[in-house]
């Protein structure tokens, strides 16, 4: 075929194969916040494997994006219009998953599974796991002892006792002084879960993957209700709490494919000003 004709029908195959990863397999975020510092800072964007939850339950430790309960508050200004053009590339770059957010996505570290009692603080200052303290080195400017638990807001490091319900998560900040998160805003459900952040692609400079920290190994196991006979899962541990080992999908290998592609995305932004798909704090 010509080029004038070949290259017109490789711009759409590339499209519909942008929409199809976008939609079942993986998906880029922006961080536009620093709840999440000094693991993510402002202005990276993350990979997020969709497909991962498909074939097990979130592990504590991992960083989870997930859409936001009633009782999480979105966190979004309100733009002038910004006209059809805009309004277009907007669409657009939503298929591919690059551009204009949900109202509610948010990003944080999984730290309680279904049946787990979470609570801060033990005599050091620390959040326990039942019973058992986390040592959180990728904790930035933790929230203050001295002021009392407040369900409305997350200046406290304090908070009572939570025993996590079935099929939800307690997901926190790692920027706790700023993060508004399970503290305050209530546990998350598991199927609200989009997928596992598990690398930074872009700054290259701030290129790393994002593993589970040490801390969350061998903590007592949750005391969660067994899952009904026939709900999803039941009996291999799947969503009843049960910890579970992590398979080995290969999330770095399947994010090396498209990299290019992020990075083609990254300098086209430049000079069309459409809006990033972002994460609140």
């Amino acid at each position: 075929m010509p080029l004038w004709q070949e290259l017109p029908l490789l711009l759409v195959v590339a499209f519909c194969l942008a929409v199809l990863i976008r939609t079942f397999l993986l998906q880029a975020f922006f961080i536009p916040s620093g709840s999440m510092e000094d693991t993510l800072l402002i202005g990276d964007r993350v990979l997020v494997n969709k497909i991962v939850y498909d074939l097990r339950d979130p592990v504590r430790g991992e960083i989870v994006v997930f859409r936001g309960t009633a009782e999480w508050a979105p966190q979004l200004t309100e733009e002038p219009d910004p006209g059809f053009v805009a309004k277009l590339g907007r669409t657009i770059g939503d298929l591919v998953g690059v551009s204009r957010p949900g109202d509610k996505d948010f990003i944080k570290r999984v730290v309680g599974l279904p049946g787990d009692r979470v609570r801060c603080c033990d005599d050091q200052g620390r959040v326990t796991v039942n019973d058992a303290p986390l040592d959180e080195p990728y904790v930035l400017e933790n929230s203050p002892l001295d002021l009392p638990p407040n369900r409305d807001e997350c200046r406290s490091r304090q908070f009572d006792e939570v025993v996590v319900p079935p099929g939800q998560l307690f997901v926190m900040g790692d920027h706790r002084l700023v993060s508004q998160d399970a503290r305050c805003q209530g546990t998350v459900p598991i199927d609200n879960v989009i997928g596992r952040a598990f690398v930074i692609v872009w700054p290259l400079s701030h290129w790393t993957s994002l593993p589970v920290p040490d801390t969350f190994e061998d903590l007592p196991t949750p005391v969660a209700a067994p899952a009904p006979l026939d709900a999803p899962g039941a009996g291999d541990g799947h969503r009843d709490g049960t910890p579970q080992t992590a398979p080995n999908l290969g999330d770095t290998a399947i994010a090396m494919p498209i990299l290019g592609s992020l990075l083609v995305t990254q300098r086209s932004r430049r000079t069309s000003g459409t809006r990033r798909r972002r994460l609140h704090p």
